[in-house]
C-alpha cells in the first residue's frame, strides 16, 4: 500500500545560521546549497513548501540594543539581513532547478516581489517554492511569529522548526548528556518550561489557530521526508 502523505503544505521556518559554516558568521555558499538539496528532497514528494529564514548569522538586533541602539532599528536592520539570505537561498535552489519566488514584507521590489498572499499561495499551486523575507514587516516580532503568521495566511498543514538537534528537550542536549527528549508537548507546556520551541508570540498564535509545530534535525538524513509521511521524527508541539 503507497505511503500516504500527512503533510501536503508546510512553512519551514529555517535560523540563519543554517546559511553559515559551522559556528561561523555570514553566508557560506556550500551550506546554502546543503539547506537547498534538503528542501528539493522534500519538494519532489510533491508538497508545496514556503520558507522563512532568520538573520542569527548576519545581524544580532541584541548586541546592538545592549549598546544602547534603538529596539526598531535594530529590528529593521534584522529584516534586511533576512532578505539576503532568502535571496542566497533562492540562488542555490534554482541552481538545483527548482523554481523560487522571493517575497518581502518590506518592499524593495528591484530585488524581490512585494508580499501578497494570493500571490504567495498561486506561486505554491503552480509548484514554486516561496521563500518570506522581511520577517512581518514589523519591529519588536521576530522571525518566528512570521512564521507562524504565514503560516496561517497560506493555510500550511504545519510549521516545521529545522533546528541542529532531533526535537526538543529539557535541557541543552549539547552541554547535557542526560537531557531528555520529548516526542510530544502541548503549546502550553512548551511556553510554561521555557522550551525554547519558539518564541512565546508565535507559539501562542499556533496555539490560537491549531497551527501544529513540528521540530526537527534538518541535516539529519531523510527526517523531513519521514514526517512528511507521519514517522514519528522530532516533537510535536499541538493542542
Amino acid at each position: 500500500m503507497e505511503k500516504q502523505l500527512k503533510y501536503k503544505r508546510i512553512l519551514l521556518k529555517l535560523g540563519g545560521e543554517s546559511l553559515s559554516s559551522p559556528g561561523g558568521f555570514g553566508i557560506d555558499p556550500r551550506a546554502a546549497e546543503g539547506v537547498a538539496e534538503s528542501v528539493r528532497e522534500v519538494h519532489d514528494q510533491g508538497v508545496d513548501v514556503a520558507i522563512v529564514i532568520g538573520a542569527g548569522n548576519l545581524w544580532r538586533g541584541r548586541s546592538g540594543i545592549e549598546r544602547g541602539m534603538d529596539r526598531a532599528t535594530a529590528d529593521y536592520m534584522g529584516m534586511l539581513a533576512t532578505v539576503m539570505n532568502a535571496m542566497a537561498l533562492m540562488d542555490a535552489m534554482e541552481r538545483l532547478g527548482m523554481v523560487t519566488r522571493v517575497q518581502t514584507a518590506l518592499e524593495m521590489r528591484a530585488v524581490a516581489e512585494p508580499y501578497i498572499r494570493r500571490r504567495a499561495i498561486r506561486h505554491l499551486e503552480k509548484g514554486r517554492v516561496v521563500i518570506f523575507g522581511g520577517g512581518t514587516g514589523n519591529p519588536y516580532f521576530s522571525t518566528d511569529t512570521a512564521a507562524a503568521l504565514r503560516a496561517m495566511e497560506i493555510g500550511a498543514d504545519v510549521v516545521i522548526k529545522a533546528t541542529k538537534v532531533d526535537g526538543v528537550y529539557d535541557a541543552d542536549p549539547i552541554k547535557n548528556p542526560n537531557a531528555v527528549r520529548f516526542d510530544t508537548l502541548t503549546y502550553i507546556e512548551a511556553i510554561n518550561r521555557r522550551l525554547e520551541v519558539m518564541d512565546n508570540t508565535a507559539i501562542s498564535l499556533c496555539m490560537d489557530n491549531n497551527m501544529p509545530i513540528l521540530v526537527l534535525n534538518l541535516w539529519q538524513p531523510g527526517a523531513v521526508v519521514k514526517a512528511l509521511y507521519g514517522e514519528k521524527i522530532g516533537t510535536l508541539v499541538t493542542a
